[in-house]
């Protein structure tokens, strides 16, 4: 055997137990729910093709193609919150079978609408219904994982999002050409298969409270005015939100300012699908690399990379040169999702999980909807070169929020008070039991 064929052997071990590694030690129940972002994500129909359902197959104008855009983001907003109370004090898996059985319905009542004002109606619905099982799957996956395993976890269940939304957008295509209808009754069927999937295997993981004795007393009640009231937390939401603006211009700017520029549709889905691609090739290797370093400097890099990559966007001429400044923001992407997504886990009290994760995910919901307000205003008025000067400002302002914020906060996710130190919530407290699963330390 030849030295190069030793060395290709000891990169495909090395491939090997790289994955080995990064799926190993996870519970049965992280991998049902796993399973269920996935099927749920080769579905996405919807969201895919609304724009050219309403304005191609329909004949509706573009304005009322926006409208409708906006209409479902804000039923997004309006149950991210009741979703996460709902989850607290539900349960994670009620929530879950609620939100997902209802977007099944939604789904399959919108493929039926023919009046402009009933589908803007039940758009609106599949908003609120399809948002609604986000705080309940992150409550779910910080209740199963280990502390120490969360930013793997968090990281493998976005890679499945991605992996889903990467072979749904091809198919979503070829399914539109022979029948819008058949696209929306599908997505309804594999909704419906996660909540019956939901059904059959996950238990539910709520914390239960145990009666408080002299040795442990009570856990006090957590609501949303404790929620609002957190500045730490909520300094993390404001963050989220001003990080979510700059990715959300991936999807209106970038395409809006390369029409501008004179390229073409396929143009512009050959240069973000590179977004898609390196989320797919990336997110596990980057993971192990980040996995147990400095979610401080990462989260302040990652900040950094998402502004000056949307902002090297002034400088594009070519594809080429689009797909580069994708590559680079997607970096960010894949840098922030899970560190972020643990950094919330980290902050919020047990009991309350829920609450605090329909926080959070409100921040992307109200990004989604202040983003093309955004992104039209700066092109018309001023340019699209200021459009992507203003995301790099807006990266260093997330950055030095991030610094800011988190100075007091270790690398381990211990909070520093003076002489004394106190730990955030890395793992569950003995007053609290979980349902469904074996009491962990």
């Amino acid at each position: 055997m030849s030295v190069s064929d030793l060395r290709g052997l000891r990169g495909v071990r090395g491939l090997r137990r790289a994955l080995t590694e990064s799926v190993s030690g996870l519970p049965r129940e992280f991998w049902w729910l796993w399973t269920s972002t996935l099927v749920n994500r080769l579905g996405a129909f919807v969201a895919i093709v609304m724009a050219l359902y309403l304005t191609v197959d329909r004949g509706y104008s573009a304005s009322y193609a926006g409208l409708v855009a906006a209409l479902h983001g804000l039923g997004g907003v309006v149950s991210s919150l009741g979703a996460g109370v709902m989850a607290d004090r539900l349960g994670r898996r009620p929530t879950l079978l609620i939100a997902q059985s209802s977007t099944a319905a939604s789904v399959a009542l919108l493929a039926f609408m023919r009046d402009p004002v009933a589908i803007a109606a039940v758009a609106f619905l599949v908003g609120m219904t399809s948002s609604a099982s986000r705080p309940a799957v992150q409550a779910m996956l910080a209740d199963i994982v280990r502390p120490a395993d969360r930013v793997r976890a968090f990281s493998l269940n976005y890679w499945a999002i991605n992996l889903g939304f990467a072979v749904s957008s091809v198919a979503a295509g070829f399914i539109a050409q022979y029948s819008y209808r058949a696209g929306f009754l599908g997505e309804a069927v594999m909704t419906l298969i996660c909540a019956v999937l939901v059904f059959l295997k996950l238990p539910e993981s709520r914390p239960k409270r145990v009666a408080p004795t002299a040795q442990k007393p009570a856990v006090p009640e957590v609501g949303l005015g404790s929620v609002l009231r957190d500045r730490r937390f909520m300094g993390v939401v404001t963050l989220s939100f001003v990080v979510a603006l700059i990715f959300q211009q991936g999807s209106i700017g970038l395409p809006l300012a390369m029409g501008l520029d004179g390229f073409s549709s396929s143009d512009f889905g050959l240069a973000v699908a590179v977004n898609g691609v390196l989320i797919v090739v990336l997110q596990i290797p980057v993971t192990r690399f980040i996995e147990h370093r400095d979610p401080r400097r990462l989260l302040i890099l990652s900040s950094l990379l998402a502004g000056y990559g949307f902002a090297l966007t002034a400088l594009a001429g070519s594809v080429a040169v689009y797909a580069l400044t994708v590559a680079v923001w997607t970096l960010a992407e894949i840098i922030n999702a899970p560190i972020q997504t643990g950094l919330v886990v980290r902050l919020s009290p047990v009991q309350g999980r829920g609450r605090y994760q329909g926080m959070y995910t409100m921040s992307w919901s109200v990004a989604a909807l202040a983003a093309p307000l955004m992104a039209g205003f700066i092109i018309d008025h001023l340019g699209a070169e200021w459009l992507w000067g203003a995301c790099g400002v807006l990266g260093m302002i997330a950055a030095l929020g991030y610094w800011l914020l988190m100075r007091g906060l270790s690398a381990d996710g211990v909070v520093e008070t003076g002489a004394e130190a106190r730990a955030d919530v890395l793992a569950v407290p003995e007053a609290l039991a979980v349902e469904g699963t074996a009491p962990r330390p």
